[in-house]
């Protein structure tokens, strides 16, 4: 496996968690304390430490410390990265079901084409 692959695998395994999409989207929108951002989900502080965490291992966001607090951001260029990504698949995909449909239109027309006659030699 490549790095990227490694980093995709990353991306997809933090942003396949609902919590974790709305933890990223707020710290999106601006830095956030981690305490902070458990009071907003009802679950154990714990418990949203371990999704800031699997976000962080994604680099998906940032951790740091101020005071007692830990303060967490998101990285805009990270999520631009899994956009891109995500683009790249799409086109591959499109792509892919527009020959399909290609296949299959050529495949209608000589369904519908009458045989040719036989030639008599």
């Amino acid at each position: 496996m490549t790095d990227d692959e490694d980093r995709a695998d990353a991306w997809f395994h933090a942003l396949s968690d609902r919590t974790r999409r709305d933890i990223l989207r707020r710290v999106l929108a601006g830095e956030h304390s981690v305490s902070a951002l458990a009071r907003s989900y009802e679950m154990s502080f714990a418990a949203v430490q371990k999704h800031v965490a699997v976000l962080e291992r994604a680099g998906l966001l940032t951790k740091r410390r101020q005071g007692r607090e830990a303060l967490a951001s998101g990285d805009v260029e990270a999520v631009r990265s899994v956009g891109a990504m995500l683009t790249e698949l799409e086109a591959l995909w499109r792509g892919r079901i527009s020959r399909m449909d290609e296949l299959f239109a050529e495949q209608a027309r000589q369904q519908q084409s009458p045989p040719d006659p036989p030639t008599h030699t």
